[in-house]
């Protein structure tokens, strides 16, 4: 809406200008040549939103022009232009193979004339497409015998590009074993040189032919493009296999009692070709001396003499298969040979004989577990075939528990006595069968009868103790619980014997370092606390041993035994003392605490509570620790002696200790708390003081330690200002005597470490106030001598060389403008001060002031002599 109203604008200025006497003539604006898109040309794969082309006219006045592109009515919009500058840019894919040309509508404009110019833009081809396969599936049908080289299918793919990637060439994406090869330009298949098509062998194949164009540019790159498609080729089958005979070899049999015309066997063969196969013309080459003939066509062997009249026991015929053309002619044999035997009639089975005779049930008794490779001599036994040749032979074979015991010989020809020998003996066991049975069995082996005879075999075992007790597990897990009377029951062992008798029989027994406590019955195997025997889990909560279990013949076998005392609440808990005195600061908690001589949870986990408080509502207690503190409320010792009328700060409470077994026990404590308010004391000493307030010997023990130390420091310093005064009063000058300005006194302050500190003290002289301060002392002040000169500018407190040495202590000089601030009135302001510290810390700082004084005096005197 807004380029339209300003369109509109710049239109009804041009009229008002036009209006004006100056204009006298106006010319409609044109296209430049080649500003116009006439035979213009875009690739397909120009990028949607790319300027493909820049609008250019003018107008003879020289007026600003407009441009505008347009389409006709159903076309779709690819362009779209800026008024202005003219920029074309493309807003809609291009397919050429869709659309290979765009009519446009450009037109120009400066406000007044239009002009409008119908043009005509190409589309390129860029390589965008793939090569597709014509008449796609494609299944071809091959004759196996087709010659190698000939053309067998052809294929064909086009590609809807243009030029090189337009053209198709084509290749087979297979292995190098395959029979079939394609021309690359025409796509014909065909069978590759030197190779052949067998049905028989492979039925179908599957190839796949890749169609390739010749490449082409797209978005900038090269670009080559391929498709594919698969061909199947099934391959007909065709005459060229010969007969093959079926169920080869082929073996046939002749009997004293077959008589002429009976069928021997039958042959059978097939032909290769399957698809159509030709009918089967069977007949005898040679090997028959006229005793035997064929069926042509069934393929059936008959007999055409008697047995007796037969001249050798074995003939071989040799029998040929030929294809039946559609002629009656033959074509492709095969030609196999048929072994026929002639044999004696087999109607005698294999028989087992006893010492009694024929006997079918052979019984044996012996002990378990024989050595391998015993005989079982108690066995008679004798096999026995009546037939002759080939009809007598049989094989023996042993059928039971696998490779137990073995038969001898496996193989018998007439007649044969039977061994039997142990080949597993740990199977022999009596404890997993008390018999064994086994069935004798013959069986001909080269006859077509098979005849066959059994015989039972069944063997007692006689039980020997060929075993140990076994426990049912390695060790044993028990518990009982703690106090259980004398006799109670623990835990019961099981091991068992699978012998039998006597020797099966288990006797227990223990025996080790924790089995003093414990008996078990010899022949149950529950084990029992001493009737005397007291379990206590907080004297010994495991005990662990061995259990014996052993036959009649003292094998034995042993196994572990484990038992936790478990625990019981026998045990309440219990305080120190049933009357507690604590002093509590306000804020702070006080902590009291009981014991419970269980050995486990919960019994031994207490939970406190207080049972009765007075005055009530005051205190909490946390029921895990047992801290005892006011309620949040009360947050000052105000508040504490107005909750009773009689302003108390001293409060009893019960507490009451609860711990968690079952059943539970209880036992409760009187609390006294004074109440007190935090001490307004500071630093570490006091600190450490009010930490201390509940073990007064801990702190004894340290005030006595630092009482030390700081006798043992003053000691030093005053044996360091002795000899250091001495030495001043060796070297200085002899009866200097020093004037001193009157109205000028003089002070002097002597500073130990640091003001601030409680721990540290100032100490300030001058010789004035010796004489009033310091009348207690018990050497009298020194004489009046002259005033000293006023202390150097930098206010270095220490004297200058030319008036000798003068004794100092550790420390800072600092003047002092007024009298009145002495050694006296110093310690007045310190004393709050030390009161912070205790009567212990001030009592050493006096001490030590005091000593430190006397020293300064002492050196003046000496100083002033």
């Amino acid at each position: 809406m807004k380029s339209a109203h300003t369109h509109r604008l710049c239109v009804l200025v041009l009229l008002v200008l036009n209006t004006g006497p100056a204009r006298l003539s106006d010319f409609a604006p044109y296209f430049h040549d080649n500003g116009n898109m006439a035979l213009f040309s875009i690739s397909e794969d120009t990028p949607v939103g790319s300027q493909v082309f820049i609008l250019n006219g003018t107008d003879p006045e020289g007026d600003e022009v407009w441009y505008d592109i347009s389409f006709e009515n159903g076309s779709k919009e690819y362009f779209r232009v800026e008024p202005k500058s003219g920029r074309v840019t493309l807003i809609q894919e291009l397919d050429r193979e869709v659309q290979n040309e765009i009519v446009v509508l450009v037109s120009i404009t400066d406000g007044r004339n239009k002009v409008v110019e119908k043009v005509r833009v190409f589309v390129s081809d860029a390589n965008d497409e793939k090569p597709e396969f014509l008449s796609l599936p494609y299944i071809v049908n091959v004759p196996e015998d087709t010659e190698a080289g000939r053309s067998i299918f052809k294929v064909r793919a086009v590609d809807k590009d243009l030029g090189s990637g337009g053209s198709v060439t084509y290749f087979l994406q297979t292995s190098p074993k395959t029979k079939f090869t394609v021309d690359g330009h025409s796509g014909v298949l065909r069978i590759k040189a030197g190779e052949a098509l067998d049905y028989e062998t492979s039925s179908t194949h599957f190839i796949t032919v890749v169609a390739k164009d010749g490449g082409g540019k797209y978005n900038g790159k090269h670009q080559v493009m391929t498709s594919s498609a698969t061909v199947t080729i099934n391959v007909l089958d065709a005459q060229d296999s010969p007969p093959n005979f079926v169920g080869t070899p082929y073996f046939g049999y002749v009997y004293e009692v077959s008589e002429p015309g009976s069928e021997i066997f039958t042959v059978s063969a097939k032909d290769g070709d399957q698809i159509n196969p030709n009918p089967i013309h069977y007949s005898i080459i040679n090997g028959s001396d006229g005793s035997f003939s064929i069926n042509s066509s069934s393929g059936s062997i008959i007999l055409m003499s008697y047995p007796v009249q037969l001249k050798n026991e074995l003939y071989e015929l040799k029998v040929k298969a030929s294809e039946v053309g559609p002629e009656d002619e033959l074509l492709d044999s095969a030609v196999t040979v048929v072994t026929v035997r002639v044999v004696d009639l087999n109607n005698h089975p294999p028989t087992f004989y006893g010492e009694a005779g024929k006997q079918d049930t052979f019984e044996l008794t012996m002990l378990e577990h024989p050595p391998e490779g015993e005989i079982l001599k108690g066995l008679k036994i004798t096999v026995n075939d009546s037939d002759q040749g080939a009809n007598a032979k049989f094989r023996l074979r042993l059928v039971g528990p696998g490779r137990v015991l073995r038969v001898v010989p496996q193989t018998v020809l007439n007649e044969a006595q039977v061994t039997i020998i142990v080949e597993n003996s740990s199977a022999i066991d009596y404890e997993k069968h008390s018999f064994l049975t086994f069935k004798l069995l013959a069986v001909e082996i080269d006859t077509p009868e098979r005849f066959s005879a059994t015989a039972d075999i069944v063997i007692h075992l006689v039980d020997v103790n060929d075993n140990t007790p076994r426990f049912s597990s390695e060790f044993y897990i028990a518990r009982i619980p703690e106090n259980s009377p004398g006799g109670s029951t623990v835990v019961s062992v099981t091991a068992s014997d699978p012998d039998s008798g006597p020797w099966g029989e288990v006797k227990y027994s223990i025996y080790g370092s924790g089995a003093d406590l414990f008996l078990i019955h010899p022949s149950s195997g529950i084990i029992y606390t001493q009737p005397w025997a007291s379990l206590d889990t907080e004297v010994k909560s495991k005990y662990n041993f061995y259990v014996k279990a052993e036959d009649s013949e003292g094998k034995y076998s042993l196994a572990e035994v484990f038992v936790t005392i478990q625990d019981q609440n026998d045990h309440s808990p219990e305080f120190n003392e049933n009357f507690l005195e604590k002093t509590m600061i306000l804020g702070a908690p006080v902590k009291i605490e009981a014991v419970d001589d269980d050995a486990e949870e919960p019994n031994n986990v207490i939970e406190y509570s207080i049972a009765k408080a007075e005055p009530e509502n005051v205190f909490d207690i946390n029921a895990s620790t047992g801290e005892i503190k006011l309620k949040p409320f009360i947050k000052s010792m105000e508040m504490v002696r107005n909750i009773t009328r009689q302003h108390d700060r001293k409060w009893s409470v019960v507490v009451q200790a609860r711990d968690r077994g079952s059943p539970s026990f209880m036992t409760t404590a009187v609390v006294q708390l004074d109440i007190t308010e935090a001490n307004q004391f500071s630093g570490p000493v006091t600190a450490f003081l009010m930490q201390s307030r509940d073990n007064p010997a801990k702190a004894l023990g340290v005030a006595a330690g630092v009482i030390s130390v700081m006798v043992m420091a003053t000691v030093v310093i005053s044996t360091a200002m002795y000899l250091r005064t001495t030495k001043s009063n060796r070297i200085g000058p002899s009866r200097r005597v020093i004037r001193r300005r009157r109205g000028e006194p003089q002070q002097w302050n002597f500073t130990f470490g640091n003001s601030q500190s409680p721990d540290k003290f100032l100490a300030g002289h001058d010789v004035e106030s010796n004489k009033n301060s310091d009348r207690s002392w018990s050497k009298p002040p020194p004489p009046r001598a002259p005033v000293l000169p006023p202390p150097p500018p930098n206010n270095n407190p220490r004297m200058s060389k030319h008036h000798g040495a003068v004794p100092t202590v550790s420390g800072s000089l600092s003047s002092q403008s007024s009298s009145e601030r002495s050694v006296s009135s110093r310690d007045t302001e310190d004393q709050p001060t030390k009161k912070r510290e205790g009567n212990i810390s001030s009592a050493l700082v006096s001490e030590l002031k005091k000593r430190l004084e006397q020293k300064i005096i002492e050196a003046n005197q000496g100083y002033y002599c």
